[in-house]
């Protein structure tokens, strides 16, 4: 199991009990949006250092396009692997570790900071 497939369950445990039948999306909706805003943290780091390097290889608006066709694979690629039998099966796997659940402020507040950082790489350029 990723690290990933963790967050997913905490998420996915922590909002069973109050949202029943929504609690798979809305596990579904953090995990993407935790990777998307991941990838975007590492653009805007590889942007500032090319351009502290003076170093071209595409223009702002292809690389926000490659961007958002990425963001698109992630939150497509999730929805295969979480809302089918793989899901079952991870579950079985987290059920029997007993692995301690995260905190559900801390996982929220994981994206939230990857997006401060990469607003703050932004502004190098």
């Amino acid at each position: 199991m990723t690290i990933f497939d963790k967050f997913f369950f905490s998420i996915f445990l922590s909002y069973k009990k109050r949202f029943k039948q929504k609690a798979n999306t809305i596990a579904l909706l953090y995990i993407s949006l935790l990777q998307i805003t991941l990838i975007f943290l590492l653009g805007c780091f590889f942007a500032a250092f090319f351009s502290q390097m003076h170093f071209d290889t595409m223009s702002s608006e292809k690389a926000w396009t490659v961007f958002v066709l990425i963001s698109i694979g992630i939150h497509f690629t999730n929805w295969i692997k979480y809302n089918g039998k793989t899901r079952k099966v991870l579950n079985a796997k987290f059920n029997k570790k007993k692995t301690p659940e995260h905190n559900i402020y801390k996982l929220w507040a994981l994206p939230l900071l990857c997006i401060g950082f990469g607003l703050f790489f932004l502004q190098a350029l």
